[in-house]
């Protein structure tokens, strides 16, 4: 495949993602006093699996941690999750700053997602009675694959990071679709137009704090971890995935590792792509 056409089929898998009328939840619900700090809750459509109080899915959505992309994005596949007998979380999160051109805040950004994943339990058992918060799964697509897997990892950050968990998190597993999930290797791709460096505060901050946010340092975490990976990703690429996993094995911790073939980015969460239906199976399998 030329570079041209590859390019091509990327912006129609993008153009298609990004197509679908938003969704309403059926309630939004704050976890802090900030206008981003807010989880929108889909209530389960059906009842999608073997019976009983619904999991819960927790979902972080991606756009490279900056500004202009937020969860109204990826509530088409929230719906998609919810429609399939899940109960599904979208948590929003504090981004680039003032120019839309910057990755992530530090520490904002950090504080936001473990803020939502603690509050989590509370707020289920509050709005979605019919869910069970002890059956949860995280799932977070690209810069969300990257928060997602962090946020399972807190437990294992470093002495003295204001994140730190004294246990691990109450999840049935993690999920993590096309993930920004090895730091180091990912600004060295120039993943996302130098979003990484960025998120870490440049050039002078990366070394200090790439011990408190890449996820391939916090290893091994003993929860489950699946990831789903189009081979053809051009936005960020199948060896990120690869050098995460293989930061697993090193760490003595089996990672999961879906591979799609003739998939980009953005089907990973597109309801009209097959992809979709095999991220579905993938939580599914560690939900219930």
């Amino acid at each position: 495949m030329t570079d041209d056409v590859a390019a091509a089929r990327a912006a129609a898998e993008e153009k298609s993602a990004l197509s679908h009328a938003p969704v309403d939840p059926d309630v939004t619900a704050a976890y802090g006093d900030h206008p981003d700090q807010v989880i929108d809750f889909y209530a389960p459509r059906t009842e999608g699996g073997p019976g009983g109080p619904a999991p819960v899915v927790l979902v972080l959505h991606g756009g490279a941690w900056r500004a202009p992309y937020d969860r109204r994005h990826i509530s088409p596949f929230a719906e998609f999750l919810a429609r399939r007998g899940f109960a599904v979380a979208s948590a929003e999160y504090r981004r680039g700053g003032d120019d839309d051109a910057v990755a992530g805040r530090w520490p904002d950004t950090f504080d936001d997602v473990a803020a939502a994943l603690d509050a989590l339990p509370a707020l289920v058992r509050e709005l979605l009675p019919q869910a069970d918060p002890r059956r949860t799964v995280l799932t977070g697509h690209s810069a969300g694959g990257h928060l997602a897997l962090w946020a399972a990892a807190r437990h294992v950050l470093p002495d003295g990071s204001p994140w730190r968990a004294d246990s691990p998190p109450a999840l049935r597993g993690v999920v993590a679709l096309a993930p920004i999930a090895d730091l180091a290797v990912a600004d060295k791709l120039d993943v996302c137009g130098g979003a990484v460096r960025q998120l870490l505060g440049g050039d002078e901050r990366f070394a200090e704090r790439q011990p408190y946010a890449d996820p391939a340092l916090l290893l091994p975490t003993g929860i489950a971890t699946t990831l789903v990976q189009g081979r053809t990703d051009l936005d960020v690429p199948q060896v990120v995935a690869e050098s995460y996993a293989d930061a697993a094995a090193k760490a003595g911790e089996m990672v999961g590792v879906t591979l799609l073939e003739d998939v980009g980015h953005f089907p990973l969460i597109d309801p009209a792509a097959d992809a979709c239906a095999v991220v579905v199976e993938e939580i599914a399998q560690l939900a219930w």
